[in-house]
């Protein structure tokens, strides 16, 4: 099974890596133009803009996905009342897809009956929050969107981290007179480096293929200003008939997903393996 999934894998990424230096149109063909569809990649204004609109994105969501998900866990954690009511509500924008998240947006930041408009009506008349029309912070709309829906989830990893934590640990710390805080932080969150460890890939994984919230949120847009890698590979393999050149962008998309996971597995397995020996 295993075997089966790497031979799919690895197969389907060469098959991918080869038909980038070719000028496959609508159907693959093997006719090779060597590096033009990566030139033309890099020229690309909405490439370039799409990676810079990822890295904005993935390091928002990695932070603040990890410190908001951790620190509502440290309060779950505190054995609050109702605490399975919060944490279903906490919960529940996981379970909707980033379909009906961007749909959910979208109406929450519409500048005619959304955020903007409620606290107008309030009141605060010059008052003005509409992303989703600004080129500058577009991007931001899809930050909020998806911390909405996934901070829930890293909650819920960390905080069954935090219940695995053997409780005498906590009672030794009371014990010596150690601050709650500096407990978390020198002790607690080093035992729950491998639930950081898992959560930082999954976040990671959604990061990368994000692409059904940009088309329900913002549709990349205004212009290109919310853009990501994986719209653009989906619009110029179906929308403009251009395997070759999605193909590239692909290609490029795996090789810096493997150029930041195949140095950290090297130091996690070295390191491993030194614990082993020692």
């Amino acid at each position: 099974m295993i075997a089966t999934a790497l031979f799919i894998f690895v197969g389907c990424s060469l098959w991918s890596v080869l038909y980038s230096f070719t000028s496959s149109k609508s159907l693959p063909r093997e006719r090779f133009v060597g590096l033009k569809q990566y030139d033309r990649l890099f020229d690309s204004s909405r490439w370039m803009e799409s990676m810079e609109n990822i890295a904005i994105y993935g390091l928002c969501a990695l932070v603040f996905s990890l410190g908001v998900g951790f620190l509502l866990a440290v309060a779950m954690d505190q054995k609050i009342r109702f605490e399975n009511t919060f944490r279903t509500i906490f919960l529940y924008p996981f379970a909707l897809s980033f379909i009906v998240t961007g749909l959910v947006w979208q109406w929450v930041l519409n500048a005619d009956f959304g955020i903007q408009q409620v606290i107008r009506d309030i009141g605060f008349t010059t008052f003005e929050f509409n992303l989703l029309a600004s080129r500058e912070y577009s991007i931001y709309a899809l930050v909020i969107a998806g911390l909405w829906q996934g901070t829930g989830f890293v909650m819920a990893l960390m905080l069954a981290g935090l219940r695995s934590i053997d409780q005498e640990i906590w009672k030794a710390s009371r014990v010596d007179g150690i601050p709650a805080w500096r407990t978390y932080l020198f002790i607690v969150i080093p035992m729950m480096r491998p639930v950081f460890i898992t959560t930082l890939v999954i976040i990671a994984s959604g990061i990368v293929k994000v692409y059904d919230l940009v088309v329900a949120l913002t549709g990349g847009g205004p212009g290109i200003s919310s853009e990501m890698p994986a719209k653009y590979v989906y619009d110029y393999m179906f929308g403009r008939a251009n395997l070759g050149q999605a193909l590239a962008a692909s290609t490029v998309m795996l090789s810096t997903v493997l150029i930041i996971l195949i140095p950290w597995a090297y130091l996690e397995f070295s390191e491993k393996k030194g614990d082993s020996h020692a």
